[in-house]
């Protein structure tokens, strides 16, 4: 059974605006998933209908087998939680803790479960010096981390982010893809992100989805999808620099394996180096 499953997915908004066209999407236990497209492609939409925010107006969205009702859509926002891309459409309480407190509060925890969960959640994060401070006078990044931590205070089974390194500097991407990669690692957590920087999908994401006017135009492993430049220029985006750079050796004769990660694709370049030097 998927923890997030669409079935023909349509969302229409006032005024015969159709944002989504008949998706069909999963999110298995366990999994770092990417949605990739330019702005506009209909991402944002697409996580609103994850947790009940938008009901779709043809077709489904199962949450471990069933579908979001009244009755459960409590339940469905505990299991899946979602960062917006703006972290000011999520934080207003008038100081850091409190404000990650609010999703446990709400959960009706005892005290000692809200302060446990808190805490853990801004050191999660790497926040715990920011706990009495006023989420608003913080910068884009710390905002981001201060949104995130409110979700993870919930303990969902899935985290979906919005464009989560929106605003971030290098550092704070950084951070972020390490932060991700544990969730999946260390709590068998489901990471499904959007995004329309291609450089961070290799590092994240297993699988990939690719998004144009509402609709998937392509999905597969990471590999399997860069290994298309055409049809990701035909939606506004590029190959990341690193597979991009191999190709072009690989062209020129230089017999380099394809990676798509920094590490991956220094490994290959001295394996690639040394063998020649051996033979030399």
């Amino acid at each position: 059974m998927h923890l997030i499953e669409t079935r023909e997915l349509t969302y229409t908004y006032p005024g015969n605006v159709t944002a989504l066209h008949n998706l069909n999407f999963v999110a298995p236990r366990n999994a770092r998933i990417a949605v990739i497209g330019s702005n506009g492609a209909g991402k944002s939409t697409l996580f609103k209908c994850f947790n009940g925010i938008f009901k779709p107006s043809s077709g489904s969205v199962l949450i471990r087998g069933e579908p979001i009702t009244k009755e459960n859509i409590r339940e469905v926002r505990k299991f899946v939680g979602i960062v917006f891309q703006n972290a000011d459409d999520q934080i207003f309480s008038p100081t850091v803790e409190q404000d990650v407190a609010f999703g446990p509060t709400n959960l009706r925890l005892d005290e000692e479960t809200i302060h446990h969960r808190v805490h853990e959640a801004l050191r999660l994060v790497g926040i715990e010096e920011l706990a009495h401070r006023v989420p608003h006078h913080l910068s884009g990044g710390e905002k981001k981390r201060v949104a995130i931590a409110g979700v993870i205070a919930m303990e969902p089974e899935v985290l979906v982010l919005d464009e989560p390194t929106a605003g971030l500097d290098p550092q704070g991407v950084s951070d972020l893809i390490s932060f991700i990669n544990s969730l999946s690692k260390k709590f068998g957590m489901t990471v499904i992100f959007s995004t329309h920087d291609v450089s961070l999908v290799a590092e994240v994401a297993d699988y990939v989805y690719v998004m144009n006017k509402g609709c998937f135009v392509a999905e597969g492993t990471v590999e399997e999808i860069f290994l298309q430049p055409d049809l990701l220029r035909s939606v506004r985006l590029d190959v990341p620099v690193l597979p991009k750079l191999l190709s072009s050796l690989q062209k020129k004769g230089v017999p380099v394996p394809m990676a798509y990660t920094f590490e991956d694709a220094e490994r290959a370049l001295v394996e690639t180096y040394s063998t020649k030097k051996d033979l030399a």
